[in-house]
């Protein structure tokens, strides 16, 4: 084969991730700890700093910051079908801390995140589940505060999700890391929550862009 037929052939050939399947677009849907609550600088939420270290990458993947302070699974089922107008590749779920603190029967946070799980999969069913978990102080019983925390891998198992044990592993209850109420990460721990988050993501956004052709 000549030469110059060799390097049309490279040329005309797409690299393996130059496909017709768009970036992937990622929604983070929860409460005030992915809103960013408190936060001088809305780029300082984990979702914002996940979005920025796949830009630096080239990954092209879309970050949506769904989080609302103050947010239950009650209200996030009831927010779920509105946000699922737009395609999902990814779903971060991260809810029912507020649940936890107001003392919801956690038969019922468990069927409203059940059901969030499901409205997403029955919307886009290739689309990937991580499911985050979380902790509540033992301040309504050492029991409630068990099961909230092993609800979360419950609903991972039965879903066959993804799952972050705990979204605060290392931040929660660490004073230089949250703000003045003790509740809500500061700037700093919100870096430790997308390190936190990242592993788990990360393998679900490797699609380089393709760079446009020169000239």
């Amino acid at each position: 084969m000549k030469p110059v037929f060799l390097l049309l052939i490279l040329l005309t050939v797409p690299p393996s991730w130059a496909d017709d399947t768009p970036p992937a677009v990622v929604l983070f849907f929860g409460d005030s700890i992915t809103a960013g609550y408190g936060l001088s600088n809305a780029d300082e939420a984990f979702p914002a700093l996940i979005q920025a270290r796949v830009d630096s990458l080239g990954w092209g993947a879309t970050i949506i910051n769904a989080g609302l302070s103050g947010e239950t699974s009650s209200g996030g089922l009831r927010r779920i079908d509105w946000l699922l107008r737009r395609r999902i590749d990814v779903l971060i779920l991260e809810l029912g801390a507020n649940d936890g603190l107001r003392g919801v029967p956690l038969t019922l946070t468990k069927q409203n995140l059940l059901a969030i799980v499901s409205k997403t999969k029955a919307a886009y069913p290739d689309a990937r589940i991580i499911i985050a978990g979380m902790q509540v102080p033992p301040n309504l019983g050492e029991d409630y505060a068990s099961e909230f925390r092993e609800m979360f891998p419950a609903i991972a198992r039965e879903t066959k999700s993804d799952l972050i044990p705990f979204l605060l592993e290392g931040v929660g209850g660490v004073a230089d890391l949250n703000l003045s109420d003790g509740k809500h990460p500061n700037a700093a721990g919100h870096r430790l929550v997308a390190e936190t988050a990242w592993p788990l993501l990360a393998p679900h956004l490797r699609k380089p862009v393709a760079s446009s052709p020169e000239g």
